[in-house]
C-alpha cells in the first residue's frame, strides 16, 4: 500500500513554500520583537531616571526639573513599562509561531494585543511628544516659557527617550502587518 505525504504526517508540496514564508515571517517577527523591547525599555529607563538641577546665586535655592514633575511623562514611563512586559510575555507565542507556523489562533491574538499596545504606546509617546515641543519651543500667547534652554540636558535625555518609543510604535505596526500577512497565507 502506497502512503501519500499527507497520511505519512507531511505537508503537501504546495504548502511548502507557504510553510518556510510563514516561518520566515515568525522568525523575522521574533527578531523585531526583541527589537521593540530594547526600544521600549530604553525610553521607560531614560525617562524614568531623568532629572537636572540648575544652581542659583545662593546656596539655598536650587532649581530642579524631573520626570516625575509632570502626569504626561510619568505615564509615558508606565506605558513604555507595560508595552515592555507585554513585548517579554509575546517572545514565548512569537517562538510557538516559528515551531508551528501554521497557527491561527494565536497569531489573532498576537494581533489583537499588539493593536491595544500600539494605541496605548502612541497615545504615552505623542502626549510626551507635545510637552517636549512645549519646552522646546514654549508658547508665548499662554505664556508658557521654554524652559530647554536653562535645562537643556533634561531636554536632550528626554527627546531622545521619545526616539526609542517611536521606534517601538513603528515595530509594533510592522508586527500586526506581519502577522496579517501570515495569517491571511494560513
Amino acid at each position: 500500500m502506497k502512503v501519500g505525504a499527507e497520511e505519512a504526517g507531511e505537508p503537501p508540496k504546495d504548502d511548502a513554500p507557504k510553510t518556510s514564508v510563514n516561518r520566515g515571517i515568525s522568525i523575522l517577527d521574533f527578531i523585531m520583537r526583541i527589537v521593540a523591547v530594547i526600544g521600549t525599555l530604553g525610553s521607560a529607563i531614560a525617562m524614568g531616571t531623568t532629572n537636572e538641577t540648575l544652581p542659583s546665586f545662593t546656596q539655598f535655592i536650587s532649581f530642579r526639573a524631573e520626570y516625575s514633575d509632570l502626569p504626561t511623562f510619568r505615564f509615558f514611563v508606565v506605558a513604555n513599562a507595560i508595552v515592555t512586559a507585554y513585548l517579554i510575555l509575546s517572545l514565548a507565542l512569537s517562538i510557538f509561531h516559528i515551531v508551528k507556523s501554521g497557527a491561527r489562533a494565536t497569531r489573532t491574538v498576537l494581533i489583537i494585543f499588539d493593536t491595544a499596545m500600539l494605541a496605548f504606546l502612541t497615545s504615552g509617546a505623542s502626549a510626551a511628544a507635545a510637552i517636549v515641543y512645549l519646552a522646546h519651543k514654549g508658547n508665548t500667547r499662554a505664556n508658557w516659557f521654554a524652559i530647554c534652554q536653562q535645562f537643556n540636558s533634561f531636554c536632550e535625555r528626554v527627546s531622545g527617550s521619545l526616539v526609542g518609543s517611536f521606534i517601538g510604535i513603528l515595530v509594533l505596526l510592522l508586527l500586526i502587518l506581519f502577522s496579517a500577512v501570515a495569517l491571511s497565507r494560513n
